[in-house]
């Protein structure tokens, strides 16, 4: 399986922005502000999954939508899709992949109850499976016979919230009761180009507590994970093994064309891909590293600046249990001295 960070394919809540942006895309990049037009540069990234997570950053939708910022906000963003976005997003990555949208985040609601709702129904008619709508698992047959089971996680009391660990576990421990293999993602953690490392602590962003990182991945792997993903921060993050088990605890930035603030190292992100033979047992994972441009501008990173970025955070922040990153951007164990 493979897994993405953020996904934003436009918004329509920022008439101004999207003006100026669609005329830049198109002279700077030759591309329109369609979800047909930028979708596409998933595809190669995700060659070959079995099953492909991507965090769905914002509703999808039209029509009026409550506002939700104030009209001189500085630090407020909101994100609403084209009502094409998942289409796109579907048609944009193999077919023989099955497809989730985690909407577990901080901008599931940037239209309203409504808007979530809509979204949720937008990506199920597009074929898509959808986690972190509440707190049970999404359940998932694949081809081969096996039952996997997905959750999504978010620092929100009206989502399936990330702070309350103890239900975190008890959540993830009840899908492994019935489904040998639990993944589950997190949508947690400060954000910006100064929140790239991962500590066990609470981290605050805007006044706001967005959960500890280290916290709640023991809760799910505890609860009988075997993978968890992490998005949020906008920016990579360390990787960590617990046995056979791994921990990604931020994936950036995969392809957002919205108001974002696109500069080093929030430009950088990476695909995450994982082979699971067993449950709680990933035999192998690696790094697909991507870059993007400029909003929407999404492009293979031919400098690998991920392998990098990972691989020295994974170091930093956890000496012993960090994954390193190979000349090949696998991810491996860290040997023991």
């Amino acid at each position: 399986m493979c897994a993405g960070g953020d996904v934003t394919l436009g918004t329509n809540l920022d008439t101004v922005w999207a003006r100026a942006a669609a005329d830049t895309l198109w002279r700077a990049y030759s591309l329109m502000p369609d979800p047909d037009s930028l979708a596409p540069a998933l595809r190669p990234l995700f060659a070959g999954a079995d099953v492909a997570i991507i965090n769905i950053e914002g509703a999808i939708g039209d029509g009026p939508a409550p506002q939700k910022c104030g009209p001189r906000s500085t630090s407020c963003f909101a994100f609403r899709q084209p009502p094409t976005a998942a289409a796109a997003l579907r048609r944009a990555i193999d077919s023989a992949t099955i497809l989730i949208g985690n909407v577990a985040n901080n901008h599931s609601r940037d239209a309203g109850d409504a808007g979530r709702a809509a979204t949720v129904d937008s990506l199920e008619s597009a074929g898509m499976f959808v986690t972190g709508a509440d707190t049970l698992p999404t359940v998932v047959p694949l081809p081969s016979g096996d039952t996997i089971a997905v959750l999504g996680f978010h620092t929100d009391t009206a989502a399936p919230d990330a702070r309350k660990l103890r239900a975190v576990r008890r959540h993830v421990r009840r899908a492994a009761s019935q489904y040998r293999t639990v993944i589950v993602t997190m949508h947690l953690g400060a954000e910006g180009p100064a929140a790239q490392r991962t500590r066990d602590s609470n981290e605050v962003f805007l006044n706001t507590k967005r959960g500890n990182p280290v916290a709640f991945a023991n809760a799910a792997f505890a609860g009988g994970a075997t993978l968890v993903i992490g998005h949020g921060p906008h920016v990579l993050r360390a990787a960590e093994w617990h046995g056979d088990r791994l921990v990604l605890y931020s994936l950036g930035n995969l392809l957002t064309y919205g108001p974002f603030r696109l500069r080093p190292p929030t430009d950088r992100a990476a695909v995450a891909c994982a082979t699971i033979t067993a449950p709680r047992h990933v035999s192998a994972a690696e790094l697909r590293p991507t870059m993007q441009r400029w909003p929407g501008v999404l492009v293979a990173d031919s400098t690998k600046r991920a392998w990098t970025l990972v691989d020295s955070l994974s170091r930093l922040d956890f000496p012993r249990t960090g994954a390193t990153v190979d000349g090949h951007g696998a991810l491996k164990k860290r040997k023991r001295p």
